[in-house]
């Protein structure tokens, strides 16, 4: 179970307090940032790192749920995984994972467009699909600024 808590806290980072998930998020963006900064991020590998990551989010999430309760405010690794999501096939660059950042949280705390109904799944799967939804929307608009070049980012 201890394997289960740590996974799910992202190594203690749940046990912090108020704002965790910002924590968590913003860790996974230092994560990212350390694994493929100044390039994209090569695609099987990021995608990869990310299935393994929900994946283990859900299996760790139905584990602690009994425990805990649902979706239980240290449950983070759902952040993790959704700001993966977020910065998935985008150039890592600090204004790139910044704006992913900022974007993943605004649909992660308003959780707009069914994100908020996701949660009603069970387990696991209602703890970590909100944030993948979250992601996939911040992707989605981290991907137009990319291609229209908004940031004048050079690679």
């Amino acid at each position: 179970m201890l394997f289960h808590k740590l996974a799910a806290t992202v190594f203690g980072i749940g046990y912090l307090g108020k704002g965790v998930g910002t924590i968590a998020a913003f860790f996974a963006c230092i994560c990212w940032y350390l694994l493929w900064a100044g390039k994209y991020p090569p695609i099987i590998p990021s995608v990869l790192v990310t299935l393994v990551i929900t994946a283990l989010g859900i299996w760790s999430g139905n584990k602690v749920e009994p425990i805990w309760g649902k979706d239980h405010g240290r449950v983070v690794i759902d952040e993790v995984a959704g700001m993966f999501v977020s910065l998935l096939f985008v150039p890592v660059t600090i204004p790139y994972v910044l704006i992913g950042f900022i974007l993943f949280r605004f649909f992660d705390i308003l959780k707009p467009l069914f994100i908020r109904r996701l949660e009603a799944l069970p387990g696991g799967w209602g703890v970590m699909a909100d944030d993948m939804l979250a992601g996939l929307y911040a992707n989605i608009i981290l991907q137009l600024i990319v291609w229209l070049n908004l940031l004048n980012v050079k690679i």
